[in-house]
């Protein structure tokens, strides 16, 4: 028996920074969103090396934050410090990176999911999706919780393989 837990616009499954990043844009969008997580205690859990920037990662940082998303904005907020990487060599390869207080950063990104309109968090493992054609319908979640949803996106990683997994129906 299942009871049902409400009516989505889209489920973001897994909230590490890809996830969140796409739960805010489309609540921000005006779709109603939900965020499913394992653990509410790891939204945007940051690593042992709790730092955002650099040669590679900062490109992506600049170009969510062109996009309107939080990545930067709370790393602003956060930081502990911030330095100017490979200021001995040209500008085309000098790279900003600030280092973050790993619990204030996962705080405040929780803040802001609680603190958005359209959007949803919670804590629960997805056990089922029920797909007719090519669109999920319904998501089932711990405890038999059923969702009915117009678009389904899956953002989470294997840590111990180190591998990524992205899917998505949608309308």
């Amino acid at each position: 028996m299942s009871y049902h837990g409400g009516d989505f616009d889209v489920i973001v499954i897994g909230a590490g920074h890809a996830g969140v990043e796409a739960g805010l844009a489309s609540a921000r969008m005006g779709a109603n969103t939900l965020i499913l997580t394992l653990n509410l205690d790891a939204v945007a859990f940051m690593p042992c090396n709790p730092s955002v920037g650099g040669p590679a990662k900062g490109i992506v940082v600049r170009e969510i934050d062109a996009l309107g998303g939080e990545m930067a904005k709370n790393i602003d907020k956060t930081h502990i410090q911030m330095r100017m990487l490979n200021t001995g060599k040209g500008p085309a390869v000098r790279a900003l990176r600030a280092q973050a207080d790993k619990f204030l950063y996962q705080h405040e990104m929780k803040k802001t999911i609680e603190e958005t309109d359209n959007l949803l968090l919670r804590q629960g493992m997805v056990e089922k999706l029920i797909v007719e054609g090519d669109e999920v319908k319904r998501s089932y979640y711990t405890n038999r919780c059923s969702v009915w949803c117009k678009s389904c996106s899956s953002y989470y990683r294997n840590v111990l393989t180190r591998k990524g997994y992205s899917w998505r129906f949608s309308l």
